[in-house]
């Protein structure tokens, strides 16, 4: 006699597939996107404790086999802090303008946001207010997550802007190399430079490194 599969055991298994059908095609998933397509914690649950799924942060979910590098970092940063813009040191790696590996990603948030507490990627946290949260901002496809990272040009007079965060060294790094590299042009930095209020700054260092590039 065949013996009957109960609708719990045929629910819990079609959860199992969708939920690893979803993995493999978006990379990263957060709890609230899995329960809107009818996939229950415990099921979660139960697919890390089979290590056929990792839970890398809380709430955060991936494939054991997920490629890790810095790009990675950006992806799971961005699922967490949906709203956030990766920004200074950590977009001057991703443009490959510096030679710095942050040890944690920068993030600019709203300035009146709430603060995600996130154990996992290390995040550091500036505030960005209006415009700025948008401006100069591009979308890149890392690993199937659109990322909003800042522009070559954005991200340098950021650096610049924070210098006493980052070190006025990344941020003549950054100048350096995009200038050389021609990821960005000197109208955009002053552009750029003036809103931020820190053209007086900038204009010296770019001025000589575009003589010295003449």
């Amino acid at each position: 006699m065949t013996e009957e599969t109960s609708p719990t055991m045929t629910s819990a298994t079609a959860q199992r597939l969708r939920a690893l059908d979803l993995l493999k095609a978006r990379g990263m998933l957060r709890l609230k996107e899995f329960v809107a397509e009818g996939i229950g914690p415990e099921t979660l649950a139960r697919l890390v404790r089979e290590e056929a799924v990792v839970r890398p942060a809380r709430g955060l979910y991936q494939l054991p086999d997920t490629q890790v590098d810095a790009a990675h970092a950006l992806a799971e940063a961005a699922v967490l802090v949906p709203k956030g813009v990766v920004c200074l040191t950590s977009a001057l790696q991703y443009h490959e303008l510096t030679l710095q590996m942050p040890s944690v990603v920068w993030m600019a948030i709203d300035r009146t946001a709430w603060r995600p507490k996130i154990d996992y990627p290390p995040i550091r946290f500036v505030r960005f207010t209006g415009s700025a949260l948008t401006e100069g901002v591009e979308r890149h496809r890392i690993e199937t997550i659109d990322v909003p990272i800042t522009d070559p040009a954005r991200t340098i007079v950021d650096c610049f802007r924070y210098r006493t965060k980052v070190g006025l060294d990344v941020a003549m790094e950054g100048l350096r190399e995009g200038l050389r590299r021609r990821r960005c042009k000197p109208d955009q930095l002053w552009r750029y430079a003036r809103k931020a209020r820190v053209w007086s700054i900038m204009r010296p260092y770019v001025e000589a490194m575009v003589s010295d590039a003449a």
